[in-house]
């Protein structure tokens, strides 16, 4: 019993991870293997433990779908919601308890294919949360269907011909709906998302970092790319620092890094002076 203590220790302290993830869950996840929604779930809780924030100062909020698991591993309040609502009930969340930080994770159909219309009003709000959007261009969890993000022209099991429609930019609809922070980053530059993380949470009002992710089960193996090496190395090729190009890259490469950063008052901030100055009007 000693021993095992001993080791269960000497994890913690050489991963320190560890301690964020929810005593007595089975492991490994229910992801599929080269997924990149782990490496993503590990990148948010070591920014949360480089922070130095507790368990009890941060709430983790999902709605349906692979990256909606998350919450079932952290060990972190949570709430597990449902498909697209996510940030409806972390605005809920937000209000009533102000000095928590709320992060919401959500994958790209989640956040603007059926909460389309919470993710604009989060963003128009400048409602103060960190949404982490992982972006994999495709419906995993229920068979591989386009998503809103799905690329022209590519294929899935509902576009086994091609996809017709033009994809939406996630992290562009947060910037122009109003988000005061806006970045976009890749499982395959970890460092750099790892920084992008650590702006995010130290800023006010709507955060929003979009994570493009890998899908080897479903998207990749439709569009030449059927590994996760395949599909990493994409990310690698196929993208560039937003400091290289600008915010439209002119070589049609996906731009990463900070795409938007400015400092209007966060919708909590907002919020308690509207209370403030009714309060004194009243008396």
């Amino acid at each position: 019993m000693l021993s095992q203590l001993t080791a269960e220790k000497t994890i913690t302290a050489a991963a320190p991870v560890q301690s964020y993830l929810r005593p007595g869950k089975r492991f490994p996840t229910v992801w599929c293997p080269g997924c990149g929604i782990g490496t993503v779930f590990g990148t948010i809780l070591r920014t949360i433990d480089g922070l130095g924030l507790s368990k009890d100062e941060v709430a983790m909020v999902s709605g349906i779908g692979c990256t909606g698991r998350m919450p079932v591993y952290a060990d972190l309040p949570a709430m597990h919601t449902t498909h697209g609502r996510a940030l409806a009930f972390a605005t809920g969340l937000k209000l009533a308890q102000p000095g928590m930080t709320v992060v919401v994770v959500m994958g790209d159909g989640d956040a603007v294919g059926i909460g389309g219309n919470h993710f604009l009003h989060a963003a128009r709000r400048n409602m103060d949360l960190i949404a982490i959007v992982v972006n994999n261009s495709i419906y995993g969890m229920t068979g591989g269907q386009c998503s809103p993000s799905t690329p022209l022209a590519a294929k899935t099991t509902t576009s086994i011909n091609g996809n017709l429609d033009d994809p939406i930019d996630i992290a562009e609809l947060a910037a122009a709906a109003g988000a005061n922070f806006v970045a976009r980053g890749t499982t395959y530059h970890v460092v750099a998302l790892h920084k992008l993380m650590e702006q995010a949470f130290q800023r006010k009002g709507f955060s929003v970092i979009e994570v493009v992710s890998q899908c080897p089960t479903h998207f990749g193996r439709f569009n030449g790319a059927p590994s996760p090496v395949e599909m990493l190395k994409r990310q690698r090729d196929e993208t560039v620092p937003v400091t290289a190009g600008g915010a439209s890259d002119k070589s049609g490469k996906i731009t990463r890094g900070v795409l938007i950063d400015r400092d209007r008052a966060g919708y909590v901030e907002r919020y308690r002076q509207l209370m403030l100055s009714a309060a004194e009007g009243g008396r």
